[in-house]
């Protein structure tokens, strides 16, 4: 009795303390673009890394953003946008600052990367169509996707020239 009694306890903790996963896409459209984010995220990632820490700060010119503020950029995009459009329960890190180093930097990208990821995830086919109310006009939530990725494809592609700027060889390409 008290071998079945524990089991039994041992089963049932199993199950609450198993953790959920994210439930898959199921239309055609997220189960692609579910498919994009991933290669997009892990190719952002690689261009992130190829940069070495020292040139972090490096900037082509005065106007533009250093390395480091581009892909703080990209991170706090995809941060903002997965949160208050597509109903990520994520808080977003409000920040004017960069942080100081490549391994901080890269720990932000992984948190939005991962959160964009849970917004594609997580949103509902007959949700797509449902309208925001963004700064921009009123979109749709699959709007908020694309432009998530478009922003993300957008610094991602400036972080590339800084590294060929510097010399550096990017990661090989991949779209899809």
């Amino acid at each position: 009795m008290q071998i079945h009694c524990f089991f039994s306890t041992f089963l049932c903790l199993a199950v609450f303390f198993t953790p959920v996963k994210a439930q898959q896409p199921t239309s055609p459209l997220l189960q692609e673009l579910d498919q994009k984010w991933t290669n997009a995220a892990n190719y952002t990632r690689e261009v992130a890394e190829s940069m070495p820490d020292s040139l972090y700060s490096y900037k082509p010119v005065a106007e533009q953003m250093s390395f480091a503020e581009q892909i703080r950029h990209l991170a706090d995009n995809i941060l903002w946008l997965s949160n208050a459009y597509l109903g990520q329960e994520t808080s977003r890190e409000e920040s004017t600052t960069v942080p100081g180093d490549k391994t901080a930097l890269l720990a932000l990208l992984d948190k939005a990367l991962s959160q964009g990821q849970k917004a594609i995830r997580n949103i509902q086919t007959e949700a797509l169509e449902e309208k925001v109310t963004f700064f921009a006009g009123n979109m749709s939530k699959r709007q908020i996707i694309m432009l998530m990725n478009d922003h993300l494809t957008h610094h991602r592609a400036q972080a590339i020239v800084y590294l060929r700027l510097q010399g550096i060889a990017p990661p090989r390409y991949r779209g899809w």
